[in-house]
């Protein structure tokens, strides 16, 4: 009888074991599948050369970091006429490790010699005052950013901040579970969604949406705004203040 029953718990502890490395399993390959998104924020100096800097992105880096693994470059600049100007940089990466690669190009000659004028900027005059990076790991319930549509003429970038951890997780899987859905069935088309996990608005989530023009935004959003799906859950208990401020830019393509 105890040689029974002791069999029986050992069967049951395996079962369990099992359920949990499978469970573990698939939790490293959505990990695995989800990309690391840098976005980069270029602050100009004043007077500052930008075509020199666009060139380096564009001549120099961008086809650098594809060489690595990068599946996604794209520049953006500020809608209107800031000032100072911005110059913001989308990056994809795979995974964890293409980043960590990326971030010494001393062995890319094809670099090295695209970057001579780059380089040879004087301390007198430099294009910019700093640069910022920042890394998402993308949503579960969309692991990949996808490329900007060509006739795509504005972007909007969304900070949500939230006053705990939690409260951003529970708004990641109002995403995931919902709003994913209900943004695609309303024209609101993502690039990507991401969880900030390096940057400094955490703890908070950030995504970017395109579309024609600021006419086809407005229209799209209303259309979010009035959907029957997004009223019925935005007062659910469980995401209630998931959200404490919201920060918003406009971009363009650079």
């Amino acid at each position: 009888m105890k040689r029974r029953k002791f069999i029986q718990a050992g069967t049951a502890g395996a079962v369990a074991l099992a359920a949990s490395n499978a469970s573990l399993a698939s939790t490293n390959r959505q990990h695995a599948e989800s990309e690391l998104i840098e976005w980069r924020t270029y602050e100009m100096n004043f007077g500052g050369n930008q075509g020199l800097l666009m060139d380096y992105l564009n001549d120099a880096l961008r086809p650098a970091l594809l060489r690595k693994g990068v599946t996604q470059f794209v520049v953006f600049k500020e809608y209107g006429d800031p000032n100072p100007a911005k110059v913001y940089v989308m990056i994809s990466y795979p995974d964890a490790a293409t980043y960590i690669a990326t971030q010494d190009l001393s062995d890319d000659g094809d670099y090295t010699a695209a970057t001579a004028d780059y380089d040879a900027v004087k301390p007198e005059k430099p294009i910019y005052t700093r640069f910022s990076s920042w890394l998402l790991t993308a949503f579960t319930g969309m692991p990949q950013s996808v490329a900007p549509d060509e006739n795509a003429g504005l972007f909007e970038l969304r900070i949500y901040e939230g006053y705990s951890e939690d409260a951003v997780r529970r708004k990641i899987r109002m995403f995931n579970d919902y709003e994913i859905e209900i943004f695609d069935n309303t024209g609101l088309k993502p690039v990507f969604y991401g969880d900030m996990i390096a940057g400094p608005h955490r703890p908070a989530l950030m995504y970017l949406l395109q579309f024609e023009d600021m006419e086809a935004r407005n229209e799209n959003w209303g259309k979010f705004g009035a959907d029957d799906t997004w009223n019925r859950i935005k007062v659910l208990p469980e995401f209630a203040n998931s959200v404490s401020n919201i920060r918003r830019t406009f971009l363009v393509p650079a």
